[in-house]
């Protein structure tokens, strides 16, 4: 089974405290890829508590963003309303989700033939997760959905698919 991995599709990031043009402008893609996707498909949502600034996240970034139960914290509504009941969401506290091979493996039945991946940030959440993804299934195909991600810039965008590309995900 394959599966696809929507990474923080989330107001916060598309519209809202930290939402950018680029981000706002991959929806309509991603909706299409998950609507044309044979397989599993799993959310990622970014959850901070009310604590956000006092993280070291929070230090480094102060911009509190997808504080639990608010607006900028759910999906957005286009993508929302492509989930099933049969998918999974995945609510993480950093920006990558150390318990994904282990729900992947446990909704997949063991390893998926193929893993791929959408959403933003390229360059922050979506390379950490196909990174924890690399490690933990060494031998399936990981694939980047270039058109369907944005990152914080343009330009961190393009290096994040490049340290990806030379980490051996594939890059369509």
């Amino acid at each position: 089974m394959k599966c696809l991995l929507v990474i923080d599709m989330q107001n916060d990031f598309l519209t809202g405290a930290l939402g950018t043009a680029e981000g706002a402008g991959i929806v309509g893609d991603v909706c299409s890829l998950i609507s044309g996707f044979e397989g599993k498909v799993f959310y990622t949502r970014d959850t901070h508590g009310e604590d956000y600034l006092t993280t070291r996240e929070g230090r480094n970034l102060p911009v509190p963003h997808c504080l639990k139960d608010t607006e900028g914290w759910q999906i957005c509504e286009q993508v929302g309303r492509l989930i099933r009941a049969e998918d999974r969401v995945v609510d993480k506290v950093t920006f990558g989700e150390m318990r994904l091979p282990e729900i992947i493996r446990e909704e997949c039945g063991g390893g998926p033939e193929e893993i791929h991946l959408a959403g933003v940030c390229t360059d922050i959440c979506v390379i950490s997760n196909a990174m924890i993804c690399r490690a933990a299934f060494p031998e399936i195909p990981v694939l980047v959905h270039a058109d369907c991600c944005a990152g914080v810039t343009p330009e961190s965008h393009r290096t994040a698919l490049e340290a990806m590309r030379a980490c051996h995900i594939d890059i369509i």
